[in-house]
């Protein structure tokens, strides 16, 4: 009966189909795609120098030439996004002088030929007044269309920017899918080692048996644990100074109850010596303090807990 496959023997699985699926997107691509291609039809255009030189060693008119502008084909050579955009403000200069160079220069011709032909050419009011009329309306027409293309324009720069950032993020995924195995290899790898001794040490601690879920469970408790733990500590911080002070007390009168202490310790000793000395009297008087003494010293070390 064939066994069926693991988990992670599935997930190895769909990791090389994937794996091979961009290998082949990348093979078949043959290049990478890019934005700036679109510069290469214009750059085309552009004759070459060699182009130029070959037309005049052929004894051709200069005019077969075609004329270029002032910009520089250096930035056809590695074009960048600004210098395309420099290009263009600039082609757009050009246009703009072009036509009305030209719009001059028909209008000139006109006046010219109404004025010497034969007859000459006479625009009645009415004409101009239609005239105006019709060109109001193509200029309204006009203007509609260029409203019209700069939204498409408008829209299709900012489709650009999203299919560039979203390329940009495909590319930085891909390059992510590419690391995945190793990694992936890695960690089973470890975590081959870490059963292994596992296994190796039989009587480690019950919690690293645990599952996943029971785990992260386990360890959100500990961490209330400790929080719990640091709230506690930061109220008997507070408490300190205050317990401190009262040590300090506490120290000065056992330091007065030691002074007593050894000055009964003393009387006492001189009284007994007095007594060996001497019969009756004063002697028994002493004795009778220093056994007063001795009881009161008992009584304190009970009260105040002290060891002799």
């Amino acid at each position: 009966m064939r066994r069926a496959p693991s988990p992670a023997e599935t997930d190895r699985q769909r990791t090389a189909k994937v794996l091979r699926a961009l290998q082949d997107l990348q093979s078949a691509s043959g290049h990478e795609y890019t934005i700036l291609k679109i510069s290469e039809p214009i750059s085309s255009a552009v004759p070459s120098r060699d182009n130029h030189n070959n037309t005049n060693n052929n004894n051709e008119p200069a005019n077969a030439v075609a004329r270029t502008s002032d910009v520089s084909t250096s930035s056809l050579d590695a074009p960048t996004p600004a210098s395309l955009e420099a290009d263009l403000a600039h082609y757009k200069e050009l246009f703009a002088k072009l036509r009305f160079s030209y719009v001059e220069q028909v209008t000139k011709e006109k006046f010219i030929r109404a004025i010497v032909g034969d007859p000459p050419l006479i625009v009645t009011p009415q004409e101009n007044a239609d005239l105006e009329e019709s060109n109001a309306a193509a200029k309204a027409t006009l203007k509609a269309r260029k409203t019209e293309v700069a939204g498409m324009v408008a829209d299709l720069e900012a489709r650009g920017r999203d299919l560039a950032g979203r390329y940009e993020r495909v590319r930085a995924e891909m390059a992510l899918l590419e690391e995945l195995p190793g990694k992936i290899a890695t960690l089973e790898k470890r975590v081959a080692e870490l059963r292994a001794a596992q296994q190796l040490a039989p009587d480690g601690k019950p919690e690293m048996n645990l599952p996943l879920g029971k785990t992260l469970a386990l360890v959100d408790e500990k961490r209330r644990e400790l929080a719990g733990l640091d709230r506690q500590l930061e109220l008997l911080g507070g408490q300190v100074p205050r317990k401190r002070k009262e040590m300090e007390r506490l120290r000065a009168e056992v330091a007065a109850l030691e002074n007593r202490k050894a000055n009964s310790a003393a009387a006492a000793r001189e009284a007994k010596r007095r007594r060996e000395n001497a019969q009756g009297g004063v002697e028994d008087e002493l004795e009778a303090r220093g056994r007063w003494y001795r009881a009161s010293e008992v009584v304190l070390r009970q009260v105040l807990d002290l060891q002799g």
